[in-house]
């Protein structure tokens, strides 16, 4: 089939779908501990996994790391659906399988800020954005050292640490 690849050893013209229904009946069995059926859930949401890892495309990193953290989302998401939500399972799929990509993303990120350098970078780029309204020109690193208490080298470390940063934690539409 024109269009599909292989990722981690899996080609994804072979992937197949499950339907609802099935899905359901899958997910009961998981929940009574059945382990086929929990390899077939598994097996019958790899294209939603593929669907998701697409939307991190193009930031440099390993599709196949990127598939396999996709997959561990996906049997967290398995084994932790509850039926009795009525919701539909890719409703509560994809945001945990996100969720684990992001949390692979920032923890193996080579560069770490620290909590207090992105919080004090997020009040600099605030004021800087106001400040840029206001008067149509960028505001001095000793004003915003003022604004902020702080030191102006803490602001050019802040502003340095975290511009590298911040494309990570952009929004993925």
């Amino acid at each position: 089939m024109q269009g599909k690849v292989e990722i981690s050893g899996v080609s994804t013209s072979s992937l197949k779908v499950l339907k609802n229904a099935e899905m359901t009946q899958l997910l009961r069995q998981v929940k009574r501990g059945d382990q086929q059926a929990r390899q077939k859930m598994i097996e019958g949401n790899l294209r939603l996994v593929l669907s998701v890892i697409q939307r991190f495309a193009g930031r440099g990193e390993n599709m196949d790391d990127l598939f396999q953290v996709g997959c561990i989302g996906l049997v967290k998401a398995i084994d932790h659906f509850d039926l009795s939500h009525q919701v539909r399972f890719s409703t509560y799929a994809v945001p945990m399988i996100m969720g684990e990509i992001r949390r692979y993303l920032r923890d193996n990120s080579v560069i770490r800020v620290s909590r207090h350098l992105k919080d004090l970078a997020y009040q600099i780029f605030r004021l800087k954005e106001a400040y840029v309204h206001e008067h149509q020109e960028e505001p001095s690193i000793a004003w915003l050292a003022e604004q902020c208490g702080v030191k102006e080298k803490d602001v050019a470390d802040a502003l340095d640490a975290c511009q590298s940063v911040l494309s990570i934690f952009e929004p993925i539409y």
